[in-house]
């Protein structure tokens, strides 16, 4: 069963029991902590995301102080194998999105 979150307070405090949050616990958490309504959290959450997106999307690094770093990877063509046939398939170039932690998020996750 998930549990819900209340809000930011408990995320920082760290009382999660292994659930998972999910768009609409993030702007519960948002609106809780900001003082915001549910409809203004969530114009506010998916305007992050949205931006993000965008940026990531064109080729920009998108650096968040403490949080971390979203950018834009290149995968070069490369030859794959079929799993099932063991024969040689082709895998086309493609740009993946990124994602590196900062340090003060790489703290907070690990408990120091």
């Amino acid at each position: 069963m998930t549990k819900k979150i209340a809000g930011i307070h408990q995320w920082r405090s760290g009382n999660y029991g292994g659930s998972k949050v999910n768009k609409a616990e993030l702007i519960d958490g948002v609106a809780e902590a900001a003082g915001l309504s549910k409809k203004d959290a969530t114009a506010a959450v998916d305007a992050v995301f949205d931006s993000i997106s965008r940026a990531v999307a064109k080729g920009d690094k998108v650096s968040l102080t403490g949080f971390g770093i979203f950018e834009k990877s290149d995968r070069a063509a490369r030859t794959g194998r079929n799993p099932q046939t063991g024969a040689p398939v082709q895998i086309a170039a493609t740009s993946v999105p990124k994602f590196r932690a900062g340090a003060e998020f790489k703290k907070k996750v690990s408990g120091k």
